[in-house]
């Protein structure tokens, strides 16, 4: 089944890659000015980058993608030429192509691939499909702003984003569900609902402000996560978010992450505005002579990081150049290994079925640039599978994926509509341990060396935050919405009445709100259920003579005549089974 599914992959791939070309081809017969980028195959569909004023491009959407349509009709081949690389350079320089001459200067064969369709040449691998005739069902979906190659300062480009399928059928459906995924766009949501935005003139991109709404639920969901740390025997630490360069060097990231890592001079030293969390919890670790009955030892931290990342991946709370993760780790003797991998599974997709989500496990091995042995490497990753196969959990391999200390377990988020998101990670790592020198006492009186374990069970709050506002379309349960239960007045003569409800119920720790103004009710009602607050408490002149309470829930289902004494009882069991 999974050979299957790949094959499909690799299939959809060529097409769209093909697809990328015939798009390519089109702009430069309605825009021969424009200067080609690149156009990979994306997941769920392509793209390319032109050297052309995005608005032009924008305008002409539809008649790009009729030209698209003729170049289909023409049928032509998808034609592959190797040359040298001088013979391509002549190629492209005589078209103009700069871009694609400073990618020829990068190959290092002598030689080159090219593809021609008709009078159009791109510099690529390929492959591609036989003919532009085989492409049948595409579209083009947006155009934006990409800086060449994702890298700051290099020239600002043109993107246009577009799909393509083997059937109609899946065209529609995958059209109808990017219709869904924008009603649910956290980024329009967040700003919606007041939980978040980002103010890149003031602040810089990649930078969230939480107002009310969102401090609230991030509140909740790190109280919840506290709670159940807690229960598994995970300590909680504070560490800095400057340190000095030399942990860093130490600890490898200097050499191997340096570009991700904001770095800068104090008073002539060094510092490093911390990329992640586990150098600190290293510290901790080393603070004394730790013994084989001290472990494992779990240090558990909210922590705060910040990483470079440019500024064309930066997207809402789903990637940032600062944010909080729930960050682990796990100091054990290797005959503990397995076992607490294991605990950290279970940890994992209990917070998974918590927060009603589905996943995908993939086994991420050794990469191209990595420290250690390749022996450590070894037993790690066997470690981490032997940890899989008794959890009885189905998983992929994905080779060259790890991180560049260890291999890792990465839990990939599934939500309504069926997309992943990176979540819980499990990484175990031998490598810091060597270059910190991380030792207990065994048995014997002998000094070994400790097993280090990093780990996530939901990744970052703040993409977690994000993933959940499109899961869920800002529809929190009650036990994580910010506001619960909003009481609505009919008229002035109700508000002694609802002013009294409001106070039982806020006395009873329920995040409540009274909206007595001079509005009609059915005004109050859609801005309420706009705001997607759970509860609506009605009060009205029948509810005030028989002291019984008209319930409106966020779905428009309506319950009459309750007592506040069950309505509350009703919340309360919501609220403790986190329905």
């Amino acid at each position: 089944m999974e050979k299957l599914e790949k094959e499909k992959l690799d299939k959809l791939e060529i097409l769209r890659h093909s697809t990328s070309h015939i798009l390519a081809q089109a702009v430069k017969r309605i825009f021969p000015q424009a200067k080609l980028g690149i156009g990979p195959p994306i997941k769920d569909g392509f793209y390319y980058d032109f050297d052309i004023d995005g608005e032009l491009l924008s305008k002409n959407l539809s008649r790009i993608k009729e030209e698209m349509e003729n170049i289909v009709k023409q049928d032509l081949p998808f034609q592959k030429e190797k040359v040298s690389k001088e013979k391509a350079r002549e190629i492209f320089e005589e078209r103009n192509e700069p871009y694609k001459l400073e990618l020829i200067d990068e190959i290092d064969d002598s030689y080159v691939t090219l593809y021609r369709q008709g009078e159009f040449v791109d510099l690529c691998r390929g492959p591609h499909l036989k003919s532009t005739g085989e492409v049948k069902f595409f579209t083009l979906l947006s155009v934006a702003g990409a800086y060449w190659r994702g890298k700051e300062g290099n020239p600002m480009l043109s993107r246009i984003y577009g799909t393509s399928f083997f059937t109609k059928k899946e065209l529609d459906k995958y059209l109808k569900q990017l219709e869904e995924a924008k009603k649910r766009d956290h980024r329009k949501l967040g700003k919606e609902l007041g939980i978040f935005d980002i103010y890149p003139d003031y602040l810089g991109p990649g930078l969230a402000v939480y107002h009310p709404n969102g401090s609230i639920i991030r509140d909740i969901i790190e109280r919840f996560e506290k709670e159940e740390h807690l229960k598994r025997g995970y300590q909680f630490v504070v560490t800095p978010h400057i340190s000095r360069s030399h942990l860093w060097k130490v600890s490898g990231h200097l050499d191997f992450y340096r570009e991700n890592m904001y770095v800068f001079s104090v008073g002539g030293q060094e510092y490093v505005l911390k990329p992640m969390n586990c150098p600190g919890h290293i510290m901790v670790y080393k603070s004394k002579q730790r013994s084989y009955r001290d472990l494992p030892l779990r240090l558990f931290e909210l922590g705060t990081v910040y990483r470079r990342e440019e500024s064309g991946v930066l997207h809402g709370l789903l990637r940032l150049r600062g944010f909080t993760q729930d960050d682990a780790h796990i100091f054990c003797l290797p005959s503990q290994l397995i076992d607490e991998v294991r605990g950290v599974l279970k940890f994992a997709l209990f917070m998974m079925d918590t927060f009603k989500l589905g996943y995908k496990i993939t086994l991420s091995t050794r990469p191209v640039k990595y420290i250690g042995s390749e022996k450590s490497w070894e037993v790690a990753t066997d470690a981490l599978k032997e940890a899989l196969r008794r959890e009885g959990l189905d998983f992929e391999i994905a080779p060259g994926e790890g991180a560049f200390y260890g291999p890792k377990i990465d839990i990939q988020m599934e939500d309504a509509l069926g997309r992943l998101w990176q979540g819980p990670t499990i990484q175990v790592d031998f490598n810091l341990p060597e270059r910190f020198d991380l030792t207990y006492i065994s048995a014997e009186g002998e000094k070994k060396r400790v097993v280090m374990i990093h780990r996530v069970v939901l990744g970052t709050i703040d993409r977690f935050l994000g993933v959940l506002i499109e899961h869920l379309e800002g529809k929190f349960p009650v036990w994580l919405a910010p506001v619960q239960v909003r009481v609505l007045t009919i008229t002035d003569k109700e508000i002694p009445f609802a002013k009294d409800i409001y106070e039982k119920i806020k006395s009873e720790g329920i995040r409540v709100e009274l909206d007595s103004r001079n509005e009609m009710l059915s005004y109050k009602i859609r801005e309420s259920q706009l705001q997607k607050i759970p509860y609506m408490v009605v009060v009205g002149k029948r509810e005030t003579e028989n002291k019984l309470l008209t319930v409106r829930k966020r779905n428009g289902e309506n319950l009459k005549n309750i007592s506040l004494e069950n309505f509350l009882k009703m919340i309360k069991e919501d609220i403790s089974r986190k329905k």
